[in-house]
């Protein structure tokens, strides 16, 4: 269990500190405002992300948000090794609202080894009018996600998701798709 988590929070780190200088290319700005409390609330479950190394061999990833003290968000990053069933991994941290008012910009300070910060930018690209999805992107435009609330999702869902991030401008063929959780 040590050596994934490990494994896990080094990448996490070198992806963090890999992203920092990649500010010739941004992100589309969000689409939308957010209300916290419909987005940044329960479990959400990742459809879709642009492979980095630090989610290899991960499956049935997903984020869960929880409202904490001083108007911060707790974040919550798990995956399954493997399987849907497989050894849980899992990374998180207080998460701040960058553009109060519009709220789809938040930072999320990661602890690595219990010490060393790494802090990661996540824009909220667009979502379902009734929050049933949502497209996050990191501001260099380099990682994609897509997370929706039910795992289970019709073909018609999912290539509009997969259109969606492609007229956001991102190279679509390199998403992949992860297995989701059995429901």
């Amino acid at each position: 269990m040590r050596a994934p988590i490990i494994a896990l929070l080094a990448g996490l780190l070198l992806a963090g500190c890999a992203a920092g200088g990649l500010q010739s290319s941004q992100a589309p700005q969000p689409a939308k405002p957010v209300a916290v409390e419909r987005l940044y609330t329960g479990l959400w479950h990742e459809f879709a992300r642009r492979p980095m190394a630090i989610t290899d061999g991960c499956v049935a990833g997903a984020t869960e948000y929880k409202r904490g003290e001083g108007g911060r968000i707790e974040v919550l990053d798990s995956c399954r090794m493997g399987t849907p069933s497989g050894e849980l991994k899992t990374i998180g941290g207080p998460g701040e609202i960058l553009d109060p008012g519009t709220n789809a910009k938040l930072r999320v300070t990661y602890t690595v080894f219990g010490v060393v910060p790494v802090v990661r930018d996540y824009w909220i690209l667009d979502r379902a009018n009734d929050y049933s999805w949502f497209i996050s992107a990191d501001p260099t435009f380099k990682d994609l996600y897509i997370f929706v609330r039910d795992p289970k999702m019709s073909p018609a869902l999912r290539r509009q998701l997969v259109q969606r991030a492609a007229a956001l401008g991102y190279d679509v063929s390199k998403l992949e798709y992860p297995e989701l959780p059995r429901r």
